[in-house]
């Protein structure tokens, strides 16, 4: 996410470094630099304007420090007001009412919805340690209703069933009653959407928001529609009182435009956003961390967190006290290495969270393309098609070993060789990184001490 818009704006802001004084003459063209950027991320033009008014005013005249040049003086500008528009700090979702505590979903067809629902539930249950029911009312496509019935499945949350035929607010007022018998923490409840927006929807929704009275009314959007996410949120907001969004598809939106207008647009703070596909590819919007990735600060705090939550701490433990006592680190700790990676997201969800390389998109995508899911399968079946003793002991792999190896695994001599040269790299550091004290997330932590400002998720 925001690829484009954080390669050009940190372009834009090393430009201005190297001056001794923010004047109004020398900030022009800074500023329109920063105005097309924003627009061309799809960024509503009235937040546009706002936005850099408010920078033009406070920076003109702004001294700059003996410890700050002025690209760093901008920048913490710009970090600052982009953490301002996009809410000032993380909301998450507020579940002290009453249990059952009531989360409507509301949002057009095809915004990811129902997956966002089983992703919210999963993460209720895993942060919160909620017990969560799901129940879904769109009885016009069957099809949903079991699609939340698999996924709920797979995240652990009750299921209540719903069917073709019966009335929205009937299976609503049912599923809240189940939801109290049962003693759930939470009750989802996700409504039908239609293709755009059209008032039947909007009368269904708001009869459904009468006789369950939720905590939360989310609007899911598909962050890749741009204005049109905006556009479709001021609607929902007209109609219904909503509390939040949620952005979906961030992963695969180059731009940000949505997740920086939401909010400026509508009055209602981002609870979430999806990164994936995965039922835990969700995370807390947090304005201030989103902000550093934007300026290419990376998000060290967010990688700690899924680092402790997702990778294997006794394994990592294991790991580093086994190089510690000068044991080698083999072909079989590099495969399941890697697996733990994928857990995080892999290299690209990695990459696009560590500070420097939010403006390097050309570069982190030639880092993350060589570490893709499919490459990453390659190299696991290369390591599957070796022996015990070439995976613990890799010099012993000649030419004919090579050979063998490629055959097993379906793959070329050149990728084994290229596995190879990987290895002894990956080696090497794992070498200098075994006095680090082991698990990735005290790794992060003494890497972040060595960070610039505004690498921990904001200027510090």
């Amino acid at each position: 996410m925001f690829a484009s818009l954080s390669e050009r704006l940190t372009r834009v802001l090393r430009d201005v470094t190297g001056r001794g004084r923010l004047t109004a003459d020398n900030m022009g063209d800074t500023l329109r630099e920063i105005r097309i950027a924003l627009l061309e991320a799809d960024v509503a033009l009235p937040v546009v304007r706002d936005f850099i008014v408010s920078i033009e005013q406070k920076a003109e005249g702004a001294e700059i420090t003996a410890s700050l040049s002025p690209g760093q003086m901008l920048t913490g500008l710009v970090h600052d007001e982009l953490v301002h528009l996009m809410g000032e700090t993380s909301t998450g979702l507020p579940l002290r009412s009453q249990p059952p505590v009531v989360i409507l979903m509301a949002g057009l067809q095809g915004s990811g919805k129902t997956t966002t629902v089983a992703k919210i539930a999963r993460w209720l249950a895993e942060n919160e340690k909620k017990s969560v029911m799901v129940a879904s009312v769109d009885v016009y496509r069957p099809a949903a209703i079991e699609q939340l019935r698999v996924l709920a499945g797979q995240t652990g949350a009750e299921f209540f069933p719903s069917a073709e035929g019966e009335l929205p607010v009937a299976i609503a007022k049912a599923a809240l009653h189940a939801a109290k018998v049962q003693g759930m923490d939470v009750l989802i409840i996700d409504t039908a959407g239609r293709l755009h927006i059209d008032e039947e929807m909007m009368a269904e929704i708001r009869e459904i928001h009468e006789a369950v009275l939720p905590a939360e009314t989310l609007f899911t959007v598909d962050s890749m529609m741009g204005q049109d996410a905006v556009n479709t949120a001021r609607a929902f907001d007209a109609a219904l009182p909503l509390t939040g969004v949620v952005l979906t598809r961030t992963d695969g939106d180059a731009r940000g435009g949505a997740a920086l207008s939401v909010r400026a647009v509508t009055g209602k703070p981002v609870r979430f956003m999806g990164t994936g596909e995965k039922l835990d590819a969700i995370e807390l919007f947090h304005p201030d961390r989103v902000a550093s990735r934007i300026l290419g600060m990376g998000d060290i705090l967010t990688l700690v967190e899924e680092a402790e939550k997702k990778i294997d701490r006794q394994e990592a433990e294991k790991l580093a006290k086994k190089i510690k006592k000068g044991k080698s680190f083999t072909l079989e700790d590099f495969r399941n290495q890697l697996r733990e990676l994928g857990k995080m997201g892999g290299m690209a969800g990695i990459l696009g969270k560590l500070p420097g390389m939010g403006g390097m998109g050309k570069m982190s995508g030639a880092l993350s393309a060589g570490m893709n899911e499919k490459s990453v399968k390659e190299i696991e079946a290369i390591i599957d098609s070796m022996t015990k003793q070439e995976r613990r002991f890799p010099s012993i792999i000649n030419g004919s070993r090579r050979r063998r190896i490629s055959l097993g695994s379906g793959t070329s001599v050149q990728s084994v060789n290229k596995l190879l040269k990987q290895f002894l790299v990956m080696q090497k550091m794992m070498k200098k990184l075994s006095g680090s004290g082991g698990g990735m997330g005290k790794l992060l932590r003494s890497l972040s001490g060595r960070l610039p400002p505004g690498a921990m998720g904001g200027f510090q």
